[in-house]
């Protein structure tokens, strides 16, 4: 089996790719700049847990004019970090490139590290937001690529107790952009609280 996985530098997807590098899946990873505030500290830990781990070089894809034309907490410096970070229709973009991507590798999936229902803050973190993102993406690529979310079983406490127990670290998972990171950002708040 090989898979495209969505990846940021941050532990959810970094314990995601590991989990499946030890199921012997072959990697094709895949880092969105979609214009993020912490586009560059995010690229760098994404590169240094890759090595660290020998995970494959991630593909950088740039798609940096979604965020700057469609603001958001996330991608502008005028708009409240956590108030204002929902970006439309994110997780679907990123959805359809790695669909695109693993159709052009000839991958069988793609992989997002969404977690519990229970925790998701936005519309496009849900099980029924994956089934019918995939139906669609498959419908408009002609070719059946599955999209599984391998850690939305865990919550944010189950993927601190992985991530320690295989020695994860050297991410990054603060939307400020800021070093140290911001402590308040709903990225840095998920793994506080």
């Amino acid at each position: 089996m090989s898979m495209v996985t969505l990846v940021s530098g941050g532990l959810d997807s970094t314990l995601m790719s590991i989990l499946a590098k030890e199921e012997g899946i072959t990697l094709f990873p895949l880092f969105i700049d979609y214009g993020q505030l912490c586009i560059e500290r995010e690229w760098e830990a994404c590169i240094y847990v890759h090595k660290q781990f020998g995970l494959p070089s991630p593909i950088r894809m740039d798609l940096a004019g979604y965020g700057k034309t469609i603001p958001s907490g996330l991608t502008s410096k005028s708009l409240r970090v956590n108030e204002d970070a929902f970006l439309p229709g994110r997780n679907l973009l990123f959805l359809l490139a790695a669909c695109s991507y693993a159709y052009s590798k000839n991958a069988n999936a793609v992989a997002i590290g969404l977690l519990s229902e229970e925790t998701h803050i936005f519309p496009d973190q849900t099980k029924d937001f994956v089934e019918k993102a995939q139906s669609t993406i498959n419908v408009a690529l002609e070719r059946d690529i599955r999209i599984i979310t391998p850690l939305m079983n865990l919550n944010k406490h189950d993927v601190l107790a992985m991530a320690k127990k295989k020695g994860i670290e050297g991410t990054y998972s603060c939307h400020s952009g800021t070093l140290p990171t911001c402590g308040s950002c709903i990225a840095c708040r998920q793994y506080i609280d």
